[in-house]
């Protein structure tokens, strides 16, 4: 394997706030994306209003795509800082 490869295995393996913080980021998109399907298909107009039941689903689904985005970035740039800290910490640099 390669060194660079081989640090950054046993840097993860040690840090288990950057491992949390993976777990959480990918936990955190699952539900989110999880949670958009289930509410967004409770959606039904009824009336006259019923035509527009695909397009406010649409949005609605796409600000939970966002938001799960969003939060899958936010917590492995948060992994990123505490591999930093850790791989100071561990490699004594």
């Amino acid at each position: 394997m390669k060194v660079w490869l081989t640090e950054i295995l046993v840097v993860l393996a040690y840090s288990p706030r950057s491992q949390f913080a993976i777990v959480l980021g990918l936990v955190s998109f699952a539900g989110f994306m999880l949670a958009g399907e289930y509410f967004v298909g409770q959606i039904e107009l009824h009336g006259v209003l019923a035509p527009l039941t695909d397009v406010v689903c649409e949005k609605i689904g796409q600000r939970y795509d966002k938001e799960a985005w969003a939060s899958l970035a936010s917590c492995l740039l948060l992994a990123v800082k505490f591999y930093r800290k850790d791989r100071k910490r561990l490699l004594s640099l």
